[in-house]
């Protein structure tokens, strides 16, 4: 008997079955997909699925984790506005003891009812109610607009900057004497 619709033709018919059909497994591995049969482990744990894609060997990472092309975009972007708020609390570290900085790929589609235009490319939420003051910066849209590696760190600098300032309620050009908002 043959699974997956093979051409077995059976014992004597003379015919050789095609090298790529599939044959029924014996009493052992179940088969979990169309193609890929699943292994019992013997200690009862969840087989883990790897490809053996035309049996070229199982795929691995394309650079080791030490490289530096081993990092996403969205780490590096994180280390950018990393870098930018320890030189800010360096400078301001009593007024931002306990605000939060983080970092979200896309602002929400409702936007706050004060923003118009746009797409935001951070924001500011106010300590309320015991929560910290927090400020966010959306990675995706500040990307876009950078055109390379130093106007990202630039532009970001400026995000986190502006909104520092509306949350401390002074300028911009006071929170970062170097700030180059347009």
């Amino acid at each position: 008997m043959a699974l997956f619709g093979s051409r077995d033709p059976g014992p004597g018919s003379g015919r050789r079955p095609h090298p790529r059909a599939r044959r029924s497994l014996s009493a052992g591995p179940v088969p979990s997909g169309p193609f890929e049969p699943v292994l019992q482990q013997p200690d009862g744990a969840v087989p883990l699925r790897r490809r053996d894609r035309r049996g070229r060997g199982l795929r691995g990472p394309l650079f080791p984790p030490g490289m530096p092309a081993h990092r996403t975009r969205a780490e590096r972007f994180d280390d950018v506005v990393l870098d930018t708020v320890d030189a800010l609390q360096r400078r301001w570290s009593a007024q931002l003891a306990r605000t939060e900085f983080a970092v979200e790929d896309v602002p929400p589609s409702d936007p706050a009812p004060w923003e118009s235009g746009g797409v935001p490319l951070g924001r500011c939420f106010p300590a309320e109610s015991g929560q910290p003051a927090r400020v966010v910066v959306y990675r995706r849209p500040v990307e876009a607009r950078a055109a390379d590696p130093d106007d990202l760190a630039d532009l970001v600098r400026d995000v986190v900057v502006e909104q520092v300032a509306a949350l401390l309620a002074r300028a911009p050009e006071e929170i970062d004497p170097d700030y180059g908002g347009d």
